[in-house]
């Protein structure tokens, strides 16, 4: 049961609560992700990638906030407990122990491109039944399209 009254009919309620929730989950992992490579990254740039690590959790976490709130305004329940993203993630897992430079942004050009696909198919699935939603995902797949770029100039 709701207490938010949906302005979606029921199918484009459950397209698009679909789609913000893997939206959110994948958010909150990236999130973590980037945090554990944060705190173990090791080696001659280190600097410069711990600094980059860093404001990718800062982007993830501003557009988790941002997701999880549009599922509550829609009348969906966001679900961000550590078991759903466990369970539900486009993310692989991160090593654990100390994380050498080049493989802290190998790490986060294959998350980064696992979840900006996940995204995409998100932005297609919501063009019709809520083109708001919609926005929400563009704006995000957009700066983490940015990320990923600047983690792949890292890799050349």
């Amino acid at each position: 049961m709701s207490v938010v009254k949906s302005p979606l009919s029921d199918a484009d309620l459950k397209t698009v609560g679909e789609a913000l929730q893997g939206a959110l989950v994948d958010l909150v992992d990236l999130g973590l992700v980037a945090k554990q490579v944060h705190w173990n990254v090791m080696g001659p740039r280190f600097r410069s990638v711990h600094l980059q690590l860093d404001e990718v959790v800062d982007t993830a976490r501003l557009h988790s906030d941002t997701v999880a709130e549009r599922c509550s305004a829609i009348g969906v329940t966001p679900d961000g407990r550590a078991a759903t993203v466990a369970a539900q993630s486009a993310i692989g897992t991160t090593p654990d122990g100390w994380i050498k430079d080049v493989d802290a942004v190998r790490i986060l050009v294959d998350g980064l491109g696992a979840v900006i696909a996940r995204m995409r198919e998100r932005i297609a699935a919501t063009a019709d039944p809520d083109p708001v939603s919609q926005d929400i995902l563009i704006g995000l797949t957009a700066d983490l399209e940015k990320h990923a770029w600047m983690f792949q100039a890292e890799s050349v």
